[in-house]
């Protein structure tokens, strides 16, 4: 089954890499910066 849902619908939580000041919004309990794969993040 694959179900798709649309960005505007989940409920991510923002995020700020340690490594490269990317921030960013994601999903789950070991967030990855998209920038740098970095996984240093913290919640802002």
């Amino acid at each position: 089954m694959d179900m798709e849902i649309p960005p505007d619908r989940v409920k991510g939580k923002n995020y700020r890499c340690k490594e490269c000041g990317e921030k960013f919004k994601a999903v789950g309990k070991h967030p990855m910066c998209p920038s740098c794969q970095s996984e240093d993040v913290e919640e802002i």
